[in-house]
This record gives structure tokens, sequence and C-alpha cells, in this order.
């Protein structure tokens, strides 16, 4: 198990290298650079002639004028040894003061998703299985049709009205009013665990709804393997008996599958948070685009990359645990 850890753990290390290539080319796809912007911004309106002298000097200043492969190592070394990000050039101020809270923001609101999605469907899948052809079997089917086919920005929407309709409530953002602005203080910590379960519910409504078929598909095919009937025979309790066998082998599609619903989520993430008022980065993302401050772009997606390579990582790492013949195999 060690040995397949530490593979895996390689493979990520070089995965991680490939990627931030990829996002610093990436980030020097858009044409110009953020010293055309900048040249924009303070001459214009001010009747002034800009010239190429005045932008290159710009870009001198920048360290923008350097090629690509020096700004490359300078770019990634200054992460990896000493986490500087660079500076955020529209804020005049670090990358990682601008992101802030809500890097931490937009991790703990994915923590909070993945763990809504398989601690409502690993338990019901199973359960649905079980009781298979049940009136809440059929009922559980339903529901996750309804899941895949409602789009989540649409159950957000849904949720805001009748939260606002019927309560008056605005279950928008994730801090309270009188937290919002307020610093960091055991309180407000609470509070946001109050709101954070809401947008978590929205962002994992679609995963729920395709786990729970997968796991009860999955358990339906190995409650009829013959190591489970051979198990019953054996007088092996039944509760004992499902959680050991069919139960622990039919979550493994569930565990290889947690890097892609990582994906699914900061795919889904930006239209939910527009609709709920929710502060995280894919605001921040567009903007730094639209400004050309790669610096800033850059760092998001190289932290939100970084996230899904270490969950497929982990995802690895958990099925092998649960799995022996895939570590024996690898």
């Amino acid at each position: 198990m060690l040995r397949f850890a530490l593979e895996r753990l390689i493979g990520m290390i070089a995965t991680l290298f490939f990627v931030s290539i990829m996002v610093f080319l990436i980030m020097e796809l858009p044409p110009g650079d953020y010293a055309d912007r900048y040249a924009f911004r303070k001459f214009s309106g001010l009747g002034l002639t800009v010239t190429e002298a005045d932008i290159q000097a710009i870009r001198v200043e920048l360290g923008l004028d350097r090629p690509m492969t020096a700004r490359y190592f300078s770019w990634i070394g200054g992460i990896v040894l000493r986490g500087d990000f660079g500076m955020a050039f529209a804020f005049e101020t670090p990358v990682a003061a601008v992101i802030g809270d809500r890097g931490w923001l937009t991790l703990g609101l994915l923590m909070a998703t993945l763990l809504i999605t398989y601690a409502v469907s690993i338990p019901i899948g199973v359960w649905a299985a079980v009781r298979r052809g049940s009136g809440v079997d059929y009922g559980l089917t339903i529901f996750s049709y309804l899941g895949l086919a409602l789009p989540n920005f649409l159950l957000a929407l849904i949720l805001l009205y009748f939260a606002n309709r019927w309560f008056g409530a605005n279950v928008g953002g994730l801090f309270s009013r009188e937290f919002a602005d307020a610093p960091w203080s055991f309180a407000k910590f609470v509070d946001l665990l109050k709101n954070l379960w809401l947008p978590a519910f929205v962002l994992a409504w679609s995963a729920m709804a395709y786990q729970i078929q997968t796991v009860r598909a999955t358990m339906s095919d190995e409650l009829n393997k013959l190591s489970v009937v051979a198990a019953r025979a054996r007088g092996v309790p039944e509760g004992r008996l499902i959680l050991k066998y069919p139960a622990r082998l039919a979550i493994n599609p569930v565990v290889s599958t947690i890097g892609f619903d990582v994906n699914r989520i900061f795919s889904e993430l930006p239209i939910v948070a527009a609709v709920l008022g929710l502060t995280e980065l894919g605001e921040l993302l567009l903007r730094a685009y639209l400004d050309l401050d790669m610096n800033v772009a850059g760092a998001i997606l190289l932290l939100l990359t970084t996230i899904i390579v270490v969950m497929n990582a982990v995802s690895d790492i958990l099925l092998a645990w649960l799995d022996p013949r895939i570590r024996l195999g690898g």
C-alpha cells in the first residue's frame, strides 16, 4: 500500500508540473498584456498620446519584457520555494492577499459539497439496492432523474424564490449581514456553517442523483455474487454481510469519480455563485482575465487544477485501500 501511495504521489507531482506549464501558456494566450491595459487606463481621457516606447517602459517596470521561459521559471519557482504568486498588477498588492478569503471559502464550499454528496448518496444507494423494487426504491429513482434533469442554478433560483416568498428569508451569500464585513471570529465561523449547507446542497444536487444510481446499480450487482451467497450460508449477520462485502465494493465507482465531481463543482460554481451571491474565485478569475492581470488569473487556475489533481490522487489511494485487487495489480 505504501509503494502504491508513493507511486501515485510521484505521478501527482509530475502531473502538477505539466499542469503548471499549461496554466502558464493559458496565461499567455490573450493578445497583449497588462502593460497595454495599464497604459490605456492611465492615459485615456487625458488627451495624451501613448507611444510604443511608453508601453515598453511599463513592460520593463513590471518584468513583462523578459522571455516567456524566464518568466515561467521565475513564476513557478516563487510559488514552489516561497509560496509567492507574484504581484497582482491591477491591485498593486501580492496575489495571495487578493485571493485571500475567497480561496479558503471556495475550498470550504467544495469540501462541504463533497461531504453532502457522499453522505447522502452512498447510504441511500445501498439501501435502495437492498430494497430493490419497493415503492421507496422507485421514489428514489424519480428523485435521481429529477436531479439529473434540473440544473443546479435553476434549483438555486427556486430556493431563492420560495425562501423569500414563504419565509421572507434571504438565502444568498455565505454570511449573515452582521458578519459579512466583520473580522474572523468563532461567531463568524459558526455563521458560515449555518449558511454553507444551502449552496453546498445546490452544488451537490446533480452529483447526489448520479451517485445514488451508481451505488444502487453496483450494489445490486454485488448482492448476487457467490461470495455474498456463501457468506450468507455461513450465517454471517445480514447487516455485517452487506457492509463487509457488497457495500465496500459497490462504492468503488463513487471513489474513482471524486476528481470528476470536483471538476464538475468548479464548473458549476460560478453561475450558482452569481445566483446566490457567493464569495468565490470564479468572479475574480473572470475579472482578472478582462484586466489581463495574468498573475491573478494564473494563481486561481493553478489553485483549482491543483485541487483537482490532488483529489484524483486521493481517489486512487482510497480506491486501493478499499479494494486490495487494485494495489496488488498496480
